[in-house]
């Protein structure tokens, strides 16, 4: 029986994910903080978990996980004189420290599935400079390293992949994207036009926890509408 664990699953990219997972028959394990799930599946058994809490407590889960998504993330888009070093080592705490913390609390699970798979999240921003994104391209910076590091030491048993979107409409973006001038503007910005979809980035997430990605790791996957590598 395949379970899946998913940190941060109550609402946007992760709460799709779930989804997904679910009515493919999966077994999800989500998780959230903040905001209360608002999926109903008899397949997604959902558990408060604070990532960022000095012990942490993985009780409710089964022995094997064929897979683990980490998708808690924030942004602050802000001039850099402006961000104090305490923020950034918050935003470190939140995206790397307490997926590091997960990753190690759950290794002995995924270690015992057959095709075991980690996806973590980075940002268009890491790899193409944009103004104002210092805070959330440092964090992300460090978890594209991680990933290939943590392929490479894990391969070939656990698969480690990375998706870098571009700005996605989720209730994390919902102050950039909150009018139609805004999500027209941001649209043009891409070649496709248009602005990233919460199942967007959930497709490939699922497709990277399948079979189908069996001979894929320690890559970054840019879903972002041309952005990262087209100027049209």
């Amino acid at each position: 029986m395949q379970h899946y664990l998913i940190i941060g699953a109550s609402s946007g990219i992760g709460q799709e994910l779930a989804t997904q997972l679910a009515e493919s028959g999966k077994h999800v394990i989500a998780t959230f903080n903040k905001n209360e799930p608002a999926v109903v599946n008899s397949k997604i058994r959902f558990h408060h978990l604070n990532v960022l809490e000095d012990t942490l407590s993985l009780d409710f889960l089964p022995d094997e996980l064929t897979g683990l998504v980490y998708c808690p993330g924030s942004i602050s888009l802000r001039p850099f004189e402006r961000i104090k070093p305490a923020n950034f080592e918050e935003d470190y705490k939140l995206q790397v420290i307490g997926g590091i913390r997960l990753i190690q609390m759950v290794l002995p699970r995924l270690k015992k599935t057959e095709n075991a798979a980690i996806v973590l999240f980075s940002t268009l921003a890491v790899q193409t400079g944009l103004p104002f994104h210092a805070q959330v391209a440092a964090s992300k910076g460090a978890i594209e390293g991680l990933t290939k590091a943590l392929a490479a030491e894990f391969a070939p048993k656990i698969r480690v992949n990375c998706i870098a979107p571009s700005l996605t409409n989720t209730p994390l973006a919902a102050s950039l994207l909150n009018t139609e001038q805004k999500m027209d503007i941001n649209a043009q910005r891409h070649p496709l036009k248009r602005i990233g979809t919460t199942k967007d980035i959930a497709n490939m997430a699922a497709f990277l926890l399948s079979e189908k990605a069996s001979w894929i790791t320690g890559q970054i996957f840019h879903v972002d509408g041309g952005m990262s590598s087209l100027k049209i």
